[in-house]
């Protein structure tokens, strides 16, 4: 319909009949580190390039929409890549790329380089290796890989990325993803997806020899905790001797403030012993110094290097109740003999008792008669 009211000229400028038509240009590469502007670390290791002001223009004339991803081609030395754009401030007829995509495709600054827009698959899944084992050092590796994939967009099959964590650089190669295979691309769309990763070993690892010195034994100590042998760490502060379960230490510090290491001491002789005659020095104190206190029972206090730290005090496990219920039927209950606290009299008839009175106060006249006759 529009063919037959506008000429071609018009409908080229208007970009109709350019719906399938793909974005491809040549342009002299150069790294991140030469961008006029301030030093950007984030981007000189993320996956995105910058592009000049006539590429957006060119990309939007074909309707090329969000996501825009790119193939990166190297003709002389037949290697391919992917990225994403980040800006369009370029200068015309350059481009800027992070340094690890220069070495993924041998580039050197000022070389042509071939921009051909695509299209990539979401991926679901990723494997990855480290290029050294330094980056076993990190604590949370999964968040840190979250927030250095915000400054990707993709990934190829084959690429070796870098980025940045705690002033170090880290290499990580891309050795599998999904969906991948024949008649695929080998590359895959990270913007906007669920991504699982996996980790293969680290180049240059090798797994830990276990040897019969350090295996862990499976008695248990005196204060409940497992037995393990002593290590490097242990030996070396001579943890045997200031360990809580030990009195070693504590029995010889007892032993040094002791005033009683020697025989017994007479408090009080025969003889008085004949004062001293002493004089007072100005400025002097005549009370003696307090005696300096000790430590002398628990464990002793464990003093290390600056900047070393141990973990090394034994684990006393949580007592359960079946094991509680089994110490507490083996103890007898009620072994004591019983004692009466009080002797209790048999009480006799009431008569008999009655009896009695009358025979004491009979037995009382009779004395006071006699006490009255001279």
């Amino acid at each position: 319909m529009m063919a037959g009211i506008y000429p071609p000229s018009i409908l080229r400028r208007m970009g109709v009949g350019q719906l399938g038509a793909r974005f491809d240009e040549y342009y002299r590469c150069y790294p991140m580190v030469m961008l006029p502007g301030p030093e950007r670390e984030n981007v000189n290791h993320g996956g995105k390039i910058i592009l000049p002001p006539s590429a957006l223009d060119k990309l939007t004339r074909l309707h090329i929409t969000y996501p825009m991803l790119f193939e990166l081609i190297n003709g002389s030395k037949e290697k391919m890549t992917h990225a994403g754009v980040l800006e369009f401030i370029a200068e015309e007829g350059k481009i800027y790329l992070p340094y690890w995509l220069m070495q993924t495709l041998s580039l050197d600054p000022g070389d042509l380089v071939q921009i051909k827009s695509t299209d990539l698959p979401s991926g679901r899944f990723i494997k990855l290796q480290a290029q050294s084992t330094s980056f076993l050092d990190i604590s949370d590796p999964k968040a840190v890989l979250e927030q250095a994939f915000r400054n990707f967009s993709c990934l190829t099959k084959g690429d070796i990325f870098t980025f940045p964590y705690n002033d170090e650089i880290y290499e990580m190669a891309v050795l599998e993803i999904k969906p991948g295979g024949e008649g695929t691309k080998n590359a895959i769309s990270v913007i906007e997806t669920d991504l699982e990763v996996d980790f293969a070993a680290p180049v240059g690892y090798e797994e830990p020899k276990h040897s019969g010195a350090s295996t862990p034994a499976t008695g248990r100590g005196m204060g409940g905790g497992m037995l393990h042998s002593a290590g490097s760490m242990a030996q070396a502060i001579n943890y045997a001797s200031i360990a809580p379960t030990s009195s070693t230490a504590a029995a010889g510090a007892r032993a040094v403030s002791s005033n009683f290491l020697l025989g017994g001491q007479k408090l009080k002789s025969g003889k008085a012993a004949t004062p001293k005659a002493s004089t007072p020095v100005a400025g002097a104190s005549t009370n003696p110094p307090p005696a300096a206190t000790r430590k002398t029972n628990g464990p002793q206090p464990l003093r290390l290097p600056p900047g070393k730290l141990f973990f090394g005090y034994e684990i006393k496990p949580l007592r359960k109740d079946g094991d509680q219920k089994s110490e507490d039927d083996s103890k007898p209950l009620f072994q004591g003999q019983g004692q009466s606290l009080r002797n209790t009299r048999k009480k006799g008839p009431p008569d008999v008792g009655k009896g009695k009175g009358k025979e004491v106060a009979d037995e009382s006249d009779q004395t006071k008669g006699k006490g009255r006759s001279l």
